[in-house]
Order: structure tokens, then sequence, then C-alpha cells
């Protein structure tokens, strides 16, 4: 009965360590002080016709492919008609129409956006997909789509 307690026991103790590196891994990391992102286009306040081309400017931090560990890299996420407190920043963002994932180090996309306003957010988050602490996150813009 000891040893069946005893062997219980390191069971428990090594799956522990074995969680907490991806604990650890969860841990939001600083950006560069001056770290910036920002829309190239469209402007806040533009009325566009569909498709809708988004630029993304970084100042401060070079983009990188998802899953490229490089200090002061990462790469771009598009929240639409999605409020930042809506965002766990503290787990990797899942990918879906209200938060859109630029993994490949894109800076630019075409977006298909329904007629009416929409709301417009970046996100620069690491090779992870989660957030710098503080986030790095542009203004956000409203845009009309006709």
């Amino acid at each position: 009965m000891n040893k069946q307690i005893l062997a219980l026991a390191l069971g428990l103790a090594g799956s522990a360590l074995l969680a907490a590196p991806a604990v650890a891994e969860m841990e939001r990391v600083a950006a560069p002080e001056g770290a910036e992102v920002y829309f190239l286009s469209p402007e806040e306040g533009a009325t566009l016709s569909g498709p809708v081309t988004v630029r993304m400017g970084l100042k401060g931090m070079g983009v990188a492919p998802a899953g490229t560990q490089a200090e002061g890299t990462g790469h771009h996420h598009l929240l639409v008609d999605t409020p930042l407190d809506e965002v766990d920043l503290d787990q990797p963002l899942p990918a879906n129409d209200g938060m859109r994932h630029f993994g490949g180090g894109q800076t630019e996309t075409t977006l298909e956006l329904e007629p009416g306003e929409h709301e417009l957010q970046l996100l620069f988050m690491d090779h992870r997909h989660v957030s710098f602490d503080p986030p790095v996150t542009s203004e956000v813009i409203t845009i009309t789509v006709e």
C-alpha cells in the first residue's frame, strides 16, 4: 500500500514538473520600449467600397512569421468588430472572423466585409500568438463599407 502511495505521489510530482514549462511559456514578455503598431491604411473615418485593403505599420520591432522566436519580433493580428477587452491577452489568440492572424509575417491584407460600419484594431503579438506586456496595439479606427 505504501508503495502505491509513493508511486502516486511521484507521478503527480512528475506531472507538475512537466506542466510547469507549459505554464511558463504563456508568460507575457515586454516589447521593446517605444514599440508601436498602426494603420497605414485605411484611415479613420474612411468610407470604402469592398474589398478593403488593410496595410499594417510597425515601429521599434520586427515582423517575423509565427513560431519564429527572435527577440524584438512578432506578427500582426487584426481585431474586426472585436473590442480588446474581450480578448484574453494571456493566452494564444484564437483565429476567427473577429480575430485575424497574419502568422506568415504579412503586413497587408484584403478583407471582405459586410456593408456598414466596422471597427478595426491591430494587435501585435509574439511568436506564440500571445500579447506582449503591455499589449502593443493600434488605436481603434472606424470605417464604413458601402
